[in-house]
């Protein structure tokens, strides 16, 4: 662990990624692209830290390797290339699906390679892979903020790594057996406190760093599937590939019920039973519905206020998402440095505001608050324009 990284009691995951981001900026150890806040950070000596994959046995042995598609992991892709091995990344954000295969062009350079190993590789040198396609991945590369030498990992909050994995178990792709690498400064490892972990959280089996190869010897056990209670209806609508994996599970009897869910003893038939527009599946539960605006007699609102004037709302949402805090609907003016999260009773804002408390972004305090004096379309009062 680096001086000046150690962890307080009491700390969040929140807490963590906050203190390393503002490390390797402090302490100039980021590399492009910058700020590293609310990314999995690139550093300085990435590279070296890729090139330590070459002395793992599982590297050398195995033939799928499936990797992150982030700055800091690049030369892992290349590297994977360069060795002929195949290389599948993730459909970014899932959006279309889960895996696209590069296919270098025949004969390709080395500058090629490289050039198959970014994002423009994924868009011009990839294929993508369907539910049905019979991969087996014999070893995956992730990116983390923070990870401990016992292989307990927190990424960047927006839960992909995660969930990627979880459907990889889903569509057979992997097993308890396939080995996890991540790859990270050296300041990144920490000792995290393992309480902080849940059922979904990824494990790493290797942390490879610009100085050393840890082997973690993890026990705690990866991931066996979705954990159908985490996911919600909007998050269904973003990721179509997991409605299809839902519908995959409900036929095999398995619990699909999804976080918000309405109770099941007023459930309607029509969720589970087979639409003559579905070819005999049976159709998601649908997208609930919008929340009220936020001038409805039954809305609650809270007001973030001072946000950094370089702040994408992007980065808002990977944040709300990571301290559970997303709304119900959410109203960004970027203009005026502030937004409005929705949520659907008094109750569920004050509990958000506990979740806020102290939050700052890109290392900036952030003012965080009911909203007062509302008017239709988020409008504010006169004292919360002050």
């Amino acid at each position: 662990m680096e001086e000046g990284m150690t962890l307080t009691a009491g700390c969040s995951k929140w807490d963590i990624r906050q203190k390393v981001w503002d490390y390797i900026e402090k302490n100039n150890l980021a590399d492009f692209p910058r700020p590293v806040h609310h990314r999995i950070p690139n550093f300085k000596g990435a590279a070296q830290a890729c090139e330590r994959l070459r002395v793992l046995q599982e590297f050398q042995g195995a033939t799928n390797i499936k990797i992150n598609p982030d700055t800091p992991q690049k030369n892992a892709r290349f590297l994977t290339l360069e060795a002929h091995k195949t290389l599948l990344v993730p459909t970014p954000r899932l959006r279309s699906g889960l895996f696209n295969r590069i296919t270098p062009p025949p004969g390709a350079t080395k500058e090629i390679l490289r050039i198959c190993s970014t994002s423009q590789g994924v868009r011009d040198y990839s294929v993508p892979l369907g539910l049905d396609a019979a991969v087996q991945v014999d070893l995956v590369v992730v990116g983390s903020v923070a990870v401990s030498e016992k292989g307990w990992r927190i990424g960047k909050g927006e839960g992909f790594a995660d969930m990627e994995y979880a459907m990889m178990v889903a569509m057979g792709a992997v097993t308890d057996q396939t080995i996890v690498v991540t790859v990270v400064h050296d300041c990144q490892v920490l000792d995290i406190p393992e309480e902080l972990l849940g059922d979904h959280d990824l494990t790493v089996d290797y942390i490879l760093t610009p100085t050393r190869v840890i082997k973690t010897d993890c026990t705690r056990p990866k991931p066996t599937g979705i954990i159908w209670s985490k996911i919600s209806h909007e998050m269904m609508e973003k990721i179509p590939i997991l409605k299809k994996l839902w519908d995959k599970e409900r036929l095999l009897g398995k619990d699909v019920t999804l976080k918000d869910e309405p109770d099941s003893s007023v459930k309607s038939t029509d969720h589970t039973s087979p639409s003559p527009h579905t070819n005999g599946e049976a159709r998601p539960p649908p997208v609930r519905p919008k929340a009220a605006p936020a001038d409805h007699k039954d809305s609650s609102a809270v007001y973030i206020g001072d946000i950094p004037s370089t702040t994408r709302v992007s980065e808002l949402k990977s944040i709300l998402r990571s301290r559970d805090a997303f709304p119900l609907q959410l109203t960004w003016q970027g203009a005026q440095r502030r937004a409005f999260l929705n949520y659907s009773d008094p109750a569920h804002a004050q509990l958000v505001l506990e979740k806020l408390e102290g939050l700052n972004i890109g290392g900036h305090p952030v003012r965080v608050e009911m909203a007062r004096g509302q008017r239709s379309r988020g409008g504010l009062g006169e004292e919360q324009r002050k």
